[in-house]
């Protein structure tokens, strides 16, 4: 994790077990000692080791850096994977004795090897496998503190909305677990809440919900008594069979990628899956999932270029007004291996390019690029008064008890309260935060020399809090 920023792991509730270190602890011969060190719940702490593994999103790579200069100086070998170093290794290497490209299955037995040996490559580059060889996380490793066990059925994305990295990462052909495996590897995850990682849990193509009853039924056929969280698209809604199955099987809540409610937006992003499904569909699609007592968690942009202010003041009148059950809204953040991010850094309009150092910002909770239609800090406003709107308590009260209704689950409703519980708490933190470091510029650019003091007391508070966030 990264810990100067807060994202979502300052909610316990709403953080997931690093699931790539479990599947390569697994690919690990069974004499090799492996332990699992996670800042999401304690500080790093050197132990003693003959081979580091790490792996980080974009806004954490600095922090992964780190924690590498701390082993190489110890002459330990350390090894990068994940989706940022496989997109940007020669900017890892600089930071690291090797870098995993890709996913890790068809390259790590190698490199174990290798390293036995004496003689580690630089790189390696990993293929997309058929996952019908996948192996089962080791989940014994995982912290005791997560709420949720995670698990994947899928890889791939045959779409390119032009924001999102899983096309370069992953592939752009669908990729599916044997239902069986994965029924497997449920019966291997004590806790009783599951988070299904794949970033569309259906699928896509004319056997996609047929695959999906079939998971679902085996774990209602083998008492596999979960509750479970996903994420897919729109075509969720598609079948009336299959949301039974996924209601009967514990699916509690599903993300999905609403993006926006206009139709310019979708089309700039290039979100075709919401484009067929059509915006004036929106509304169904989420009547159609409640009816089965599933909510919604309806993910929105903010800072596209075809958003202009009464744009985005209508977006959020919009959420708050449609039948969505939770509420995420971000930036739009340029991730390296986008489309967007080569195209905003050939326009000359990234606001921040110190990088590694400046990936710390890419966490989707600030601006991070120059809009066309207004400023960076205009948005930044917008987005203030959004989060006001959206995350107030009263709004909160309304959709608890509209989830319910809309259900007929109280148990649901506890679901989604506390999921929009956890984006308040981090909508808060940043804007609290923001508030700080405009009165820290505020007594920068307006005290004279004698009330130095006084900007350090507030640079002292803003550093108690970050610390006091880590702690959490």
């Amino acid at each position: 994790m990264n810990p100067r920023k807060v994202g979502l792991t300052v909610n316990t509730s709403a953080r997931f077990p690093p699931l790539g270190l479990g599947i390569v602890a697994a690919l690990t011969p069974d004499d090799w000692e492996i332990e699992i060190l996670d800042e999401n719940f304690e500080s790093f702490r050197y132990k003693e080791a003959d081979l580091v593994g790490l792996t980080a999103f974009t806004a954490a790579a600095r922090r992964a850096y780190e924690i590498a200069a701390l082993y190489r100086k110890k002459g330990v070998t350390t090894v990068l994977g994940g989706i940022h170093a496989s997109i940007l290794p020669e900017e890892a290497l600089q930071y690291v004795d090797t870098v995993v490209v890709g996913e890790a299955e068809s390259v790590w037995p190698e490199l174990i090897k290798d390293f036995e040996r004496g003689r580690v490559e630089r790189v390696y580059r990993g293929e997309w496998l058929d996952l019908k060889e996948m192996v089962i996380a080791r989940h014994d490793l995982f912290h005791p503190g997560y709420m949720f066990g995670s698990v994947q059925t899928s890889r791939g994305c045959p779409f390119d909305c032009e924001f999102c990295s899983v096309p370069s990462f992953n592939g752009r052909r669908y990729r599916r677990r044997p239902v069986e495996d994965v029924l497997r590897e449920l019966k291997t995850i004590r806790r009783k809440m599951v988070n299904f990682v794949d970033d569309n849990i259906i699928g896509y193509g004319e056997d996609a919900s047929e695959r999906a009853i079939a998971l679902f039924k085996g774990m209602i056929d083998r008492g596999i008594d979960k509750e479970w969280y996903c994420a897919s698209s729109m075509n969720f809604a598609d079948s009336e069979e299959m949301l039974a199955y996924a209601a009967k099987s514990g699916c509690r809540l599903v993300f999905l990628g609403v993006e926006a409610e206009d139709r310019n937006a979708l089309v700039e992003m290039n979100k075709s899956i919401n484009l067929k499904t059509g915006v004036d569909s929106y509304q169904d699609v989420f009547r159609r999932i409640n009816r089965h007592g599933i909510a919604v968690v309806g993910a929105f942009i903010y800072g596209l270029d075809s958003d202009t202010p009464s744009v985005l003041r209508s977006r959020t009148d919009y959420i708050a007004a449609s039948g969505i059950d939770v509420v995420q809204i971000t930036y739009l953040t340029a991730l390296p291996g986008t489309r967007l991010f080569q195209r905003l850094k050939k326009e000359g309009r990234l606001l921040y390019t110190d990088f590694p150092q400046d990936w710390d910002r890419h966490d989707m909770t600030e601006v991070t690029h120059r809009p066309r239609s207004m400023e960076p800090e205009e948005l930044a406003d917008i987005v203030t008064d959004s989060v006001r709107q959206l995350y107030s308590r009263q709004s909160l009260w309304r959709r608890f008890i509209r989830t319910c209704r809309a259900t007929g689950s109280f148990t649901t409703g506890l679901w989604a309260c506390r999921a929009n519980l956890n984006y308040r708490k981090v909508a808060l933190e940043v804007l609290h935060s923001r508030s700080r470091i405009q009165e820290i510029n505020h007594y920068e650019t307006h005290s004279p020399d004698n009330d130095f003091a006084q900007v350090a007391h507030v640079s002292g508070q803003l550093q108690g809090e970050s610390t006091s966030r880590r702690s959490h």
